[in-house]
């Protein structure tokens, strides 16, 4: 594990840094107190909440949507909610049209969001991964590209920049923690750190209830799972993608799972000690920590609160 996988780019993460839509740069990145003395570890949190689609989705499609040499009239992909807000925040600004495909069961914050950044969305399917199938279906019938968060490579450099701003070489942390759903985020963030500093650990975080990518990751090949129920909507994944099961392996450590209860846990601690509001999915690193499924006494830990899209009705049930 001391290169970067070879499809992506660093010197891409770092111009990504560089240019992307500054309203998703430079989030706010500090060290908790509270966090640090739970787990005997410094922790620091990178929040990518602060942002007007309240997660770190909007670096990738930002990336991959101004890269486009030849831009088509529309695009279409299949969502859980972050992707397809990022997707038609970034298509807007380049006027081009945008379709996203949702499960029925979708968050209704999400789907709400989606629209009002101009998508059109069509709920299919029970959950995600069958909303990408309808979607893709769609586009072939439509003429337009079906972009994949995970199989876009400039998406997941796009998401690298993250590790541009959260990494010291000089005194960056010991180990950082992501959640990972389709691994955008984990293989670009990794792909920096395997760059910059090499000893760092790299750590993803799964549901317990959704573990195809950890499967598919230590089995060194893809594993389907007939569901994926969990909470955490925003890495409920049961078809992983190959292409980045492929980049996971060149810069993962480790993966871990947690449980729903313990990603309730890891919101409510987050919302208590610095009244952030995360989705399931944005504090599964958290979740890890707390649970001790991490080594870390006595390390720098850094871990990015990576989504807060909750519902008013989620928020009574997971924060009141």
């Amino acid at each position: 594990m001391s290169e970067a996988p070879r499809r992506i780019s660093v010197e891409q993460i770092a111009r990504a840094a560089r240019q992307i839509d500054p309203v998703f740069l430079h989030s706010p990145q500090f060290t908790s107190e509270p966090l640090s003395e739970v787990t005997g570890a410094r922790v620091i949190l990178k929040d990518e909440t602060q942002n007007p689609i309240r997660s770190f989705k909007g670096r990738g499609a930002v990336f991959f949507i101004d890269e486009l040499r030849d831009p088509p009239s529309r695009v279409v992909c299949g969502s859980a909610g972050n992707f397809g807000q990022a997707l038609a925040y970034a298509a807007a600004r380049r006027g081009i049209g945008c379709d996203v495909f949702a499960a029925t069961t979708a968050n209704p914050l999400k789907i709400e969001r989606m629209r009002v950044l101009g998508a059109t969305v069509h709920l299919v399917g029970a959950d995600f991964d069958a909303a990408k199938d309808a979607g893709r279906a769609y586009a072939a019938r439509l003429g337009a590209p079906f972009i994949e968060d995970g199989r876009e490579v400039r998406i997941s450099e796009g998401a690298g920049s993250t590790g541009v701003e959260l990494l010291d070489p000089t005194t960056g942390p010991d180990i950082v923690v992501a959640p990972l759903g389709n691994g955008a985020l984990l293989a670009g963030l990794g792909a920096w750190i395997r760059h910059m500093r090499p000893a760092t650990r790299v750590v993803g975080v799964c549901s317990a209830t959704a573990p195809a990518t950890e499967r598919s990751w230590r089995a060194g090949r893809r594993i389907v799972t007939e569901q994926a129920p969990t909470i955490a909507d925003g890495i409920a994944v049961r078809v992983p993608i190959q292409e980045a099961l492929d980049d996971l392996a060149a810069v993962v450590d480790e993966i871990v799972l947690v449980t729903d209860a313990e990603l309730v846990r890891a919101m409510r601690f987050v919302h208590a000690a610095h009244r952030l509001t995360l989705e399931p999915a944005g504090a599964a690193g958290v979740a890890a920590l707390m649970a001790e499924r991490i080594d870390c006494r006595g390390a720098s830990v850094a871990t990015l609160l990576t989504g807060g899209n909750v519902t008013p009705e989620q928020h009574a049930l997971w924060l009141a």
